[in-house]
């Protein structure tokens, strides 16, 4: 994480707890952070509080999904678990709440951890004891999302190193050491390779017969249709 600098843009003074290692207003005046505000729009554009809350909270809701999605896999179809519904519900908004009192980035990111550290529990579950033939998609997506919070963290621990670096080598060069940005397109390609793992899981179990198949050789979806009928 970037020591606090006075460098303001077009959104005038930073009022968020975060501010990452990117360079701020370094590509244009109406974007702090420009390469992950492709990602996280709002709160790497502006880098206001309020904006930051738009970013890290749906990170919250979105992996109780998640979480729902893993441990309901395998029951009927229209099935709703409301105990656990409740519980994800009531963990969202306890998180939510003691969020906006205490503002501690670090408890945002343990909670967080914790719903990832859950989903990565059950998907070991079930590619070692329910379906071992989705080793390969389970451990992509994991190493990948994986190798995306290694280069987060090497980003936030060598962050002025890396800032000296980039003043140092061609732009073409400094643009591929912004591990904040690798990190976003690293745990995006991870999630959506878990969205396909669960999807492969869900729709097995419902006997269909799903399959992975590449876009342009390069890009993988899931492509199923119902068990045929004799």
């Amino acid at each position: 994480m970037a020591p606090a600098v006075d460098r303001q843009g077009y959104w005038g003074l930073t009022t968020s707890t975060l501010d990452w290692c990117e360079e701020n207003y370094a590509v244009t005046w109406y974007m702090a952070e420009f390469l992950v505000g492709m990602g996280s729009w709002c709160f790497h554009m502006t880098l206001k509080y309020e904006m930051q809350l738009l970013d890290e909270l749906p990170m919250i809701y979105s992996s109780c999904i998640f979480v729902y999605c893993m441990f309901e896999c395998f029951k009927t179809k229209n099935s709703v678990n409301y105990h656990l519904l409740f519980t994800l519900v009531l963990f969202s908004l306890i998180v939510t709440t003691i969020y906006l009192q205490v503002k501690e980035p670090v408890f945002h990111q343990v909670m967080y951890g914790m719903l990832v550290f859950t989903l990565v529990l059950r998907s070991i579950y079930i590619v070692t004891w329910v379906y071992p033939w989705l080793r390969g998609l389970g451990y992509t997506s994991l190493g990948i999302f994986l190798l995306g919070f290694l280069l987060w963290n090497v980003d936030n621990i060598f962050c002025d190193s890396l800032r000296n670096f980039r003043k140092k080598v061609p732009p073409v060069v400094a643009v591929t050491t912004q591990f904040h940005a690798w990190w976003h397109i690293l745990t995006g390609l991870g999630s959506y390779l878990h969205i396909l793992f669960s999807i492969y899981t869900r729709t097995l179990y419902l006997r269909y017969r799903p399959k992975v198949k590449f876009l342009f050789g390069i890009w993988p979806v899931i492509l199923f249709e119902p068990l045929r009928k004799h």
